[in-house]
C-alpha cells in the first residue's frame, strides 16, 4: 500500500467517525458518544470568550456534548465535513430562534486516533 492510498483510507475513516459524531447533534441523540470519544479526549469549547472552556477526559467530554446535543430550544444546520488523515473539520450553524439573527456559524477542528475522537477545538464567528 502506498502512502497516498493509506492517507486516503485514513481520511475516509476519519470522515466516517465525524459523520457519526455529527449525527448525534442532528438527531439530538447522544447515545453514540460513548463509542466515539476516547478516554483522553480534550475539548476546547467555543465559550466563554476569548479562549473557551477546556474539558478533559471521556466523561467530561461526553457530558458537555450530551448537554449541547440535547438542547431543546436549538438545532444545528450542517455545512461541511472535511477530513485529512487523522484531522477533520465540521462546519455548522447553531440556530436558537426564528431567523439568521438568532444563529451563529462555527467550526470544530477535530483529531481522531484509533477510531475515536481525541481532540475537538471549537470556534464561532463573532460580531
Amino acid at each position: 500500500m502506498t502512502s497516498a492510498s493509506f492517507q486516503d483510507a485514513e481520511s475516509r475513516a476519519t470522515e466516517a467517525i465525524l459523520e457519526r459524531f455529527n449525527q448525534v447533534f442532528l438527531t439530538h441523540d447522544p447515545a453514540a458518544l460513548s463509542e466515539l470519544v476516547a478516554e483522553d479526549c480534550v475539548i476546547e469549547n467555543t465559550n466563554p470568550a476569548p479562549d473557551g472552556s477546556r474539558h478533559e477526559g471521556k466523561a467530561a467530554c461526553i457530558a458537555l456534548w450530551t448537554h449541547i446535543a440535547t438542547m431543546a430550544d436549538a438545532h444545528f444546520e450542517p455545512e461541511t465535513i472535511i477530513a485529512r488523515g487523522d484531522r477533520g473539520e465540521i462546519r455548522w450553524r447553531l440556530v436558537w430562534g426564528p431567523d439568521r439573527a438568532s444563529s451563529v456559524r462555527g467550526v470544530n477542528l477535530m483529531r481522531v486516533r484509533d477510531g475515536r475522537i481525541v481532540e475537538a477545538l471549537g470556534y464561532v464567528k463573532a460580531s
